[in-house]
């Protein structure tokens, strides 16, 4: 993803709390004139969109959600948003352990690993773990390492030796941009209003 056009930001908590959504996967499907179906996956792996509008909430809350919008140019910029639902390397609520995801194996040369976070088959790359969150392990323990917050890299103080497994444990951030030119809203009562849409879609890559 282009460092220059995301900031390094959270949609506030609040915010984020009220959020519909989840993954969405890209599959052309073809009907053959057997009446059987034909389906390619267009997309590698999935994507994630959320909206967080819609519910009702107070006037100081619509101001910051303006002011937040306005601070990154619509869709120009990307930021941080935490998803409730899947936030951690473990399962929701659960504390992060190192041993949660196989992040890479030593070869006795290699110290810098990308974070991901596995869903059975498919591994999902982690942009933008939490500062302070991190664990990592070789071989069940847990030694000193650096993590860049920015590209979810870790590099180990020492490259692994040859088959160690390495894993770790994180919360994370997922990297999104605002899909709407403009925010439409409205009041309800005195102090009180809602926003009707506000889609959130994920950045790939």
């Amino acid at each position: 993803m282009s460092l220059a056009l995301f900031h390094e930001v959270s949609l506030p908590i609040p915010l984020a709390l009220a959020a519909s959504g989840g993954p969405e996967r890209r599959v052309e499907t073809v009907m053959l004139a057997s009446g059987q179906e034909a389906r390619n996956a267009a997309w590698a792996g999935s994507r994630r969109r959320w909206d967080i509008g819609s519910a009702a909430a107070r006037v100081e809350t619509l101001q910051v959600l303006i002011a937040f919008f306005e601070a990154r140019g619509g869709r120009l910029h990307g930021f941080r948003f935490r998803d409730m639902l899947d936030d951690r390397s473990g399962l929701p609520g659960a504390e992060v352990s190192p041993l949660d995801q196989a992040i890479g194996e030593g070869d006795g040369a290699q110290a810098a690993f990308a974070l991901v976070k596995h869903y059975g088959g498919w591994a999902r790359r982690i942009w933008k773990p939490v500062s302070g969150s991190v664990r990592v392990a070789v071989d069940g323990v847990e030694g000193a390492f650096s993590v860049d917050t920015v590209t979810g890299i870790v590099t180990l103080a020492e490259a692994p030796a040859a088959g160690a497994a390495v894993t770790a444990g994180f919360r994370f951030d997922c990297p999104v941009r605002f899909d709407a030119e403009r925010l439409d809203v409205t009041m309800e009562g005195f102090g009180a209003g809602r926003v009707i849409r506000v889609p959130l879609v994920e950045i790939i890559g």
